[in-house]
C-alpha cells in the first residue's frame, strides 16, 4: 500500500560517500526527532531534476530552515557515487543530503516506484516530496508525471509548512 500522510517511513538503510568512502545511514538517523524534508526522483543528472526539482529546494533551504525544518534530502535509485557527483555539481553537497537507494528498497517499501524501462532507466522513484516529523509523513505531494515538479516542488511544500 502506498505511503500516506499519518504512516510512518519505512526503514531502510541508505548509502552516501563520506569523506573516508561509501557509508550507510539509515531512516532513524536521517528522520527520528527532527523535521525533515524529503523530496524523491527518478534520477539524478535528468533534465526535470537537475533543473527544475533539486535547485527549487536549493533555492528555498533559508525559507525552510526558517520554518523549523531540520534538513532537506533527497533520495533517488541511484548509486551513491552517482548521488554525490550530482551533489558536487549542483554544488549543494552541503545543504541537501544525498541519499542513495541504490536497490530501490525504500522506494519499493514506499510503493512510489516508476517503472522506465522503456526509457532504459529499469525501475525508479516517482517524484515526490514530503514533510517528515520524527519518522511521520505530515505532508505528501506525489506528481502524476514524471517530467513534471509542480506539486512536489519547494515552493508547494513550502505553503503547506
Amino acid at each position: 500500500m502506498t505511503i500516506k500522510v499519518g504512516d510512518a517511513l519505512p526503514s531502510a538503510v541508505f548509502t552516501f560517500i563520506s569523506a573516508d568512502g561509501p557509508k550507510t545511514t539509515t531512516t532513524d538517523e536521517v528522520f527520528k526527532g527532527r523535521k525533515v524534508v524529503l523530496f524523491g526522483v527518478p534520477g539524478a543528472f535528468t533534465p526535470t531534476c537537475s533543473m527544475n526539482h533539486l535547485p527549487g529546494f536549493l533555492a528555498n533551504a533559508e525559507a525552510f530552515k526558517a520554518k523549523g525544518i531540520d534538513a532537506i534530502a533527497v533520495v533517488s535509485v541511484n548509486d551513491a557515487f552517482v548521488m554525490n557527483a550530482w551533489a558536487k555539481q549542483t554544488e549543494a553537497l552541503d545543504k541537501i543530503i544525498f541519499l542513495a537507494d541504490g536497490n530501490g528498497t525504500f522506494t519499493k517499501a514506499l510503493d512510489l516506484t516508476l517503472d522506465l524501462t522503456e526509457r532504459g532507466l529499469g525501475l525508479r522513484s516517482q517524484r515526490y516530496s514530503m514533510l517528515v516529523e520524527d519518522g511521520v509523513v505530515k505532508q505528501l505531494n506525489v506528481e502524476d508525471a514524471p517530467g513534471k515538479a509542480d506539486i512536489s516542488g519547494a515552493e508547494a511544500l513550502l505553503k503547506q509548512i
